[in-house]
């Protein structure tokens, strides 16, 4: 199981959000490809970056950071979200060197155009899906919906997604520790990998998941943790991949 740095953009700084309000956010650094640098040296194996101008503004915004960081870090995974609503922008972002795009608000508002953009670009396409108490929500956070995330994330099953990014709004940001049994249950009955975010704090929160890894959760995203001290990334990849290894029975 991955232990993935976040790395939150706004107005071309790195930053961390309280439950997704822009108004809510605390300044880590200005410079974007160092705070790559730094998780790159820690051991990290792949990169979550959200632009968060993009997301409420349904267009890329920070796709210049971006691009400079998958062009500092050709040979890494990097995974891109936040306002990728159209083929154009993934096109651009694949061009750039990012790996998988992640597709959030379209996919709940469009469904189809998730899969014609599998299609278009086979093995790099990741939806995002954002839920309060199980509802997913949508636009930067703003809009909840009445959709379950299980419902959702079965749809998605045979378009050929890679994978879902599943973010517990109520503990993103805040330090309050993953919602194990959500994330679990996504990927049972999504019948997709499941990387999770929101509320991955310690190293407990790691052992937790990890324990569950052979459900399909596929990874782990940290931010504020990690950027504050309770979590160490060398630390939480080798404790992860020792409780992943002794799950599987390998």
């Amino acid at each position: 199981m991955l232990v993935i740095p976040a790395i939150d953009l706004k107005d071309g700084k790195c930053v961390r959000l309280k439950q997704g309000r822009m108004n809510a956010a605390t300044t880590y650094g200005d410079d974007p490809v160092a705070m790559a640098a730094r998780w790159v040296e820690a051991g990290a194996r792949r990169l979550h970056l959200v632009d968060l101008n993009g997301a409420f503004e349904g267009k890329p915004v920070n796709g210049e950071a971006v691009t400079a960081i998958a062009r500092a870090y050709p040979d890494l995974p990097i995974q891109i979200g936040g306002g990728i609503r159209s083929e154009s922008t993934i096109a651009h972002y694949l061009d750039a060197g990012v790996s998988y795009v992640i597709i959030g608000t379209q996919a709940v508002k469009e469904p189809a155009f998730v899969r014609d953009m599998c299609r278009k670009f086979p093995g790099h396409v990741i939806v995002g899906l954002d839920a309060r108490d199980g509802y997913v929500a949508t636009d930067g956070w703003a809009e909840v919906s009445a959709l379950k995330a299980t419902d959702l994330a079965q749809q998605f099953a045979d378009d050929g997604v890679m994978s879902i990014v599943y973010t517990d709004i109520a503990r993103d940001g805040m330090m309050e520790g993953v919602n194990i049994e959500a994330t679990a249950e996504l990927a049972r009955i999504g019948g997709l990998p499941v990387i999770a975010s929101g509320g991955v704090s310690h190293l407990d929160d790691i052992r937790a998941l990890a324990k569950v890894a052979d459900q399909g959760i596929l990874g782990a995203i940290t931010g504020r943790a990690i950027y504050e001290g309770s979590l160490d990334i060398s630390e939480a990849q080798h404790v992860s991949d020792e409780l992943t290894q002794t799950t599987s029975g390998s």
